[in-house]
């Protein structure tokens, strides 16, 4: 990241990511703390379980920090979990997350899937439609990948 960064010419603001089982979300997180910059770092939540997902991602996050010796512990207040778009529950997509893959598929050609990267999209265009990133962030969205679960979930899109 921090290459891609020196190859743009600037530093993300913000990046987001699907938080599940919470490992790419911690290393992510020790990664960005090592530039200070943890709390930038914002997990969506899609396991519908946040308590054990935030404390999946802490833990990780503190045993990988003494690992890559980061010289700075990892607390709870580093961990930013947001938990509005996990719902209805996990493997279950509300009508946001649809909202959210087909607007993504039209706009971008990018494919996002309903139990993942879609509620993670929606996550990430709501809080831009909420304006709750600064104007002129720059906000980086970490695909992670789930595309192939799109088959199981073929039939919400058979019309678009």
């Amino acid at each position: 990241m921090r290459q891609q960064e020196e190859e743009l010419g600037f530093k993300f603001d913000y990046i987001v990511v699907c938080s599940v089982t919470g490992s790419t979300h911690a290393g992510m997180l020790v990664g960005f703390a090592a530039d200070g910059r943890a709390q930038r770092v914002i997990g969506i939540d899609a396991s519908a379980k946040p308590e054990k997902t935030r404390a999946q991602v802490l833990r990780i996050a503190q045993n990988t920090a003494k690992l890559v010796e980061l010289g700075r512990e990892i607390t709870a207040e580093d961990v930013v979990l947001d938990t509005r778009y996990a719902y209805p529950e996990y493997g279950l997509p509300n009508e946001g997350t649809l909202e959210a893959i087909r607007l993504c598929a039209r706009l971008e050609g990018v494919l996002t899937d309903p139990v993942y990267e879609g509620k993670s999209m929606h996550g990430m265009i709501d809080m831009v439609r909420n304006g709750e990133f600064p104007e002129g962030s720059k906000v980086l969205y970490a695909h992670l990948g789930g595309v192939p679960a799109l088959n199981a979930y073929s039939f919400l899109f058979k019309d678009g």
